[in-house]
Formats: structure tokens, sequence, C-alpha cells
């Protein structure tokens, strides 16, 4: 299982950018991806979900602000932030059911006038 992320940067607040996850090694459309963030000094929390299915579940911090979908023929899943606020700041993950222990090496979202 490999998952590589990309699309992070620098953003002022209530700006919006794209996140993805390239994912391989297993069977893609079979899984469920979900997106994880960590801020300096505060553990990795759960950011949103969804399904092989579809179905999506979201932090309520983000609900509303954030959306996840995925492009099974792609093996991409992506999540798109807007009114992006400077608490949104962290190294953002992308994770699945697959294999829960393997995590890529993030990508840094900065929120910051």
């Amino acid at each position: 299982v490999q998952l590589v992320e990309s699309g992070g940067g620098l953003v002022q607040p209530g700006g919006s950018l794209k996140l993805s996850c390239a994912a391989s090694g297993f069977t893609f459309s079979s899984a469920a991806m979900a997106w994880y963030r960590q801020a300096p000094g505060k553990e990795r929390g759960f950011v949103a979900v969804i399904t092989r299915e579809g179905y999506t579940n979201y932090a309520v911090s983000v609900k509303g602000r954030f959306t996840i979908s995925r492009d099974n023929a792609k093996n991409t899943v992506y999540l798109q932030m807007n009114s992006l606020k400077p608490e949104d700041t962290a190294m953002y993950y992308c994770n699945t059911d697959a294999d829960g222990s393997v995590w890529g090496q993030g990508t840094q979202v900065t929120v910051s006038a």
C-alpha cells in the first residue's frame, strides 16, 4: 500500500485548496478512504471519510466547508477545502481501511494572512 498526498500550500483565510491522494498497492474501488490532519503540538485527528459506496462523513469542525470525493479510475481521493481558517493549518494525510497502518508523507496546509 502506498499513499502520496499533494496539493497543500499557503493560502489566506477564506481561501480554498484542493488536496489529492494518489493510492496504489490495493484495490482502491473496494476501500474506504479518509483524510486526517495534525497540527503542531497536537495529535492527528479525523477530517473526512468516503466509503467505497461514496457515502461521506466529516468532522464537525470542517462540515460544510470541506468536501471529500474519489475517482476510482485514477485511484485518487480528493479533499476540497473552502472558507479556510487559520485553525485549519496542519499537515494533512490520507489513510485507507485497506491498511490503516500506512500513512503517506503528508501535505502541509498553512492558512495565514
